[in-house]
């Protein structure tokens, strides 16, 4: 019997075998190599496709291996040619970095390398500094979120103002909250601040450890790279990937897991 051969070579499993035929509707089968050997020699054999009608006939290699597809017109007159290509398979899906992955974003104050605030009676669980404008849209539903599960946390006092000290604030969150959120938007970039503030803040100048989470909201990656390259590769969130719900939990999921 004739039959039109393609050898694989070694595919992953879940890979798209496309065959695209022309002339008559023909016998498509994808084989592993034993069941090829056995299908060449006219014995009995298992292959995944079947007679096939319509072009392209599409097939899922089901698991790593060599593979092969033969295509034949099972001994009916006619002629039939083949092209045989593989697509990819899914993409895996997309996952980022845990807030656990940068330990130095937790802030334990047992530790002698925190500085403590003297003039604050009360530590809290987090601090989240932002422009003003975007108090209504993203930080008060933060805070309230975050406060819906147990943490403690100290915004008003962080909400940033031209002509604020931006350093002077941020310095104060760190040394009196356990972790710290900045909320980077264009009407927080509007303020003024430099990229070499910013990556200061982002960042412990002695060590480079991250210690703040930027949130960016209403700003695309292109946006921050232009303003700091720098500052576009830290781990961060977006609004536009997650809601503030699911930016809460997963802080107070880290810091729960600290106490």
């Amino acid at each position: 019997m004739k039959f039109i051969h393609t050898d694989l070579g070694n595919r992953k499993g879940g890979e798209i075998v496309q065959v695209t035929l022309s002339g008559n509707s023909a016998n498509v089968r994808l084989m592993d190599s034993s069941n090829f050997q056995s299908y060449k020699s006219g014995r009995k054999h298992t292959y995944y496709g079947g007679h096939a009608t319509k072009s392209p006939v599409r097939l899922k290699i089901p698991r790593a291996g060599h593979w092969h597809v033969a295509v034949d017109t099972g001994g009916y007159p006619g002629q039939v040619s083949a092209s045989v290509n593989v697509l990819p398979g899914p993409l895996p899906a997309f996952t980022e970095a845990p807030l656990s992955s940068i330990p130095s974003l937790y802030q334990d104050h047992h530790s002698p390398n925190i500085p403590i605030a003297d003039d604050i009676d009360k530590e809290f669980d987090v601090f989240i500094s932002h422009a003003s404008e975007d108090k209504d849209e993203v930080v008060r539903p933060l805070a309230t979120a975050l406060k819906e599960k147990g943490l403690s946390v100290w915004y008003d006092e962080f909400e940033l103002r031209i002509g604020d000290s931006l350093r002077r604030k941020i310095d104060r969150g760190v040394a009196t909250s356990k972790f710290g959120v900045i909320v980077l938007s264009e009407m927080f970039l509007r303020k003024g601040w430099t990229n070499y503030e910013l990556d200061g803040l982002v960042t412990r100048q002695n060590t480079g450890e991250q210690i703040l989470l930027p949130i960016w909201h209403n700003i695309t990656k292109k946006q921050v790279i232009e303003y700091s390259p720098s500052l576009a590769d830290k781990l961060a969130r977006s609004t536009a990937t997650h809601t503030v719900e699911e930016i809460a939990a997963e802080i107070a999921e880290l810091i729960h897991s600290k106490e």
